[in-house]
């Protein structure tokens, strides 16, 4: 059988006795959402055939259905050895959108709500040796106002800055076996200052736990300690330090072992903080260089066709002198993140708010659940320096000068994530007490540009001269980040399409416009970070430094000009 995307999905968290269950599914639409009032869940084969995890609306799913789908039904049979059914059975999705209900064999066996976080089911009871069934029904509204949708269109088809919809499973789904005793979960704090990893997780059962790290193969420290079911904390004092930096993503290998269950892991020694204006990262300041990816691609809309294009994206943004990216309005696949976590390449982590009714207790109940999840998922990697929930909650917060759904998740983050720092909402509107102040400016005009961001000194920025909100957007001088700029279009040959203000009309005012907005941000000490709008194109928004398909818009040259006026922040650093 071919399975589409074999790889492990998540690098991080490995055991050996896993099942990959990509490729060709069982399908159908369910137009009147009444499979379950229907009980297909225990009838026999569905109509049409799928590939697994590209969703419907995809090419590569084989479906290609692009108009609004309020549900879809999956269906698999799956046979499992005695061995494998001898201890416990977990079925793992990386992400379902949205509203999912999962049967084993005629039986429901869990319900998920939430498009973007990955979950997992022990599904043991519910199996036996030889053939078992797996079906799916996945739920979807993107126009109900209560689910998260980032940028998935709410009209039939995609405008402005909202594109092509992804319904049901859209990211690899496994099989994992583990012992009846084994490890839940592990969170990892990587100290520098006296090269020690403490390790705090769960376990279920009670025996000796074992954790053993080593660099490129050598043994760098282990530990020993006896956990009696529960929750557990350990530390490893390791012999070797190798910091963890941006370029240089050095990785310990780490062993986890409770009794016959045994994980494959990996940890990176690097410590993230805000210090005065400045990001640090390992005690030196850091001139954040990013650039805005969406995570779309032409033919599998919200899913890379393979493992290489995952890679390839941090390529294409490192040929721009970008160190990092913004993963914006989505939560991207754990694999990309193992990607960004080898090569140094920083990231933050954001939620696909756009979409949901912030006013709608539902709507609340559902974003601060799957958040959660988010955070628990991407904890361990050090590519992941700040957490970034909200973006532009522009009518919210414009009835009203402080959000208290806002600032409640912005708490939760800093209490269940006391390493990183978390920007409340990305452009507009900030509460009163943040940590860095996030600033959205597409202004064309490089002069006035550079105007916005001159008297910062004096407690007066973009935003304040621009909106005059003042009461709504204070400024109390903390570290500015510029995390969307530019936009600038550039497609000659396309007539359609758009970027943000007046196009350049030949490729010489392009770069030039490209690199003197870079300049104002690089240049100005007050500011500690940019990302520029954006990697690539997305469908009709055309504003990309490369097109949908990833090819390349300028030639070499032009590219090291770009290039050239982006790393300048590396020598003002120096």
């Amino acid at each position: 059988m071919c399975i589409t995307r074999p790889e492990h999905p998540n690098p991080q968290w490995e055991r050996k006795n896993w099942k990959n269950l990509n490729g060709e599914w069982e399908f159908d639409f369910d137009f009147g959402r009444s499979a379950k009032e229907k009980e297909l869940y225990k009838c026999g084969p569905l109509p049409k055939k799928i590939i697994v995890p590209f969703c419907p609306e995809s090419t590569l799913s084989g479906i290609g259905y692009t108009d609004f789908i309020p549900a879809v039904c999956y269906r698999k049979v799956v046979s499992l050895s005695e061995a494998e059914v001898s201890g416990r059975v977990f079925l793992h999705f990386g992400a379902v959108d949205y509203h999912s209900y999962i049967y084993i064999n005629g039986k429901l066996a869990s319900e998920h709500i939430g498009g973007y976080s990955s979950f997992k089911i022990d599904i043991t009871e519910f199996v036996t040796a030889g053939e078992n069934t797996i079906f799916v029904i996945a739920e979807d509204d993107v126009r109900s106002g209560v689910q998260p949708g980032g940028k998935q269109s709410t009209r039939v088809y995609s405008f402005g800055c909202s594109y092509t919809r992804t319904t049901g499973i859209w990211q690899t789904v496994w099989l994992e076996f583990t012992p009846k005793a084994y490890v839940k979960n592990c969170k990892y704090y990587p100290d520098i200052t006296n090269s020690i990893l403490t390790v705090s997780g769960e376990v279920e059962g009670k025996g000796e736990l074992e954790l053993s790290s080593s660099y490129k193969g050598t043994p760098t420290g282990s530990t020993k300690i006896s956990v009696n079911s529960g929750f557990f904390t350990a530390q490893i004092k390791l012999s070797q330090l190798h910091l963890w930096e941006i370029g240089c993503g050095r990785l310990y290998d780490l062993d986890i072992k409770f009794g016959e269950d045994i994980v494959k892991s990996y940890f990176g020694m690097r410590e993230v903080f805000i210090d005065g204006l400045k990001f640090n990262l390992n005690n030196k300041p850091v001139f954040l260089r990013t650039v805005l990816d969406q995570g779309f691609y032409p033919d599998g809309i919200y899913t890379a066709k393979d493992d290489e294009a995952l890679k390839r994206d941090i390529d294409l943004s490192k040929a721009f002198g970008f160190h990092g990216a913004r993963l914006h309005q989505k939560v991207f696949e754990k694999r990309f993140i193992y990607h960004c976590d080898k090569a140094g390449y920083i990231v933050w982590g954001e939620h696909a708010n756009w979409g949901m009714d912030y006013t709608n207790a539902v709507a609340q109940g559902n974003f601060i659940c799957e958040w959660t999840e988010i955070l628990q998922r991407d904890f361990n990697s050090p590519a992941l320096i700040g957490w970034c929930p909200f973006n532009e909650t522009w009518g919210y917060q414009e009835r009203e000068s402080s959000s208290r759904l806002i600032e409640s998740v912005y708490k939760l983050t800093k209490l269940y994530d006391t390493t990183r720092p978390c920007i409340d909402s990305s452009g507009n509107y900030h509460i009163d007490k943040k940590e860095i102040h996030d600033v959205h400016d597409y202004e064309q005009d490089t002069e006035k540009f550079a105007e916005y961001y001159a008297r910062i000194d004096k407690g007066v920025i973009n935003d304040q001269i621009r909106r005059r909100d003042g009461d709504i957007q204070p400024y109390f001088g903390e570290p500015i980040f510029v995390s969307e700029y530019g936009g600038i279009r550039w497609a000659p040959e396309y007539s359609d399409g758009w970027g943000y203000g007046n196009a350049p009309k030949t490729l010489e005012e392009y770069v030039e416009r490209y690199c003197k907005l870079a300049d104002v941000l690089v240049s100005n000490p007050y500011i500690m970070g940019l990302c520029y709008t954006q990697l690539y194109d997305v469908e009709q928004e055309q504003n990309g430094l490369y097109y949908y398909d990833r090819t390349p818009k300028f030639d070499a040259e032009t590219v090291a000009k770009m290039k050239a006026a982006m790393t300048k922040a590396a020598e003002i650093e120096k």
